[in-house]
């Protein structure tokens, strides 16, 4: 059965970093691509960034450019989001994701079949 768990959440300052982990079990990681979203509370979800299963290429949302980077661990099934730069708008649960449909833009959380639980990432001095 395809799983996610999230972990790494955590308060940090401001300008402060965090890795979060997506542990993916029931599949590899590098058979379906796997996204970042957040949701802020009394907001939407927000797509953050996404690695694709066929090249490993990625994708980051205007917030995250420059500041997050994702990345892929192929022996210890996990995926990873290195949070820089942390601001308190970077507040949110932050969820990762699979199983998206083809042809979707990865951005709308609609098009994502398989959720992890969030993990909360507080920003805050």
């Amino acid at each position: 059965q395809v799983q996610l768990v999230e972990s790494g959440g955590g308060l940090v300052q401001p300008g402060g970093s965090l890795r979060l982990s997506c542990v993916a079990s029931g599949f590899t990681v590098d058979y379906y691509a796997i996204a970042w979203f957040r949701q802020a509370p009394g907001k939407g979800r927000e797509g953050v960034s996404v690695i694709s299963n066929s090249d490993g290429s990625t994708y980051y949302s205007d917030s995250a450019k420059g500041r997050f980077t994702i990345s892929r661990d192929n022996v210890k099934n996990t995926v990873y989001l290195q949070m820089n730069s942390l601001k308190p708008d970077d507040t949110a649960v932050y969820y990762c994701a699979t199983e998206p449909r083809s042809g979707s833009r990865w951005y709308d959380p609609r098009i994502w079949n398989r959720w992890g639980q969030g993990t909360q990432v507080t920003v805050s001095s």
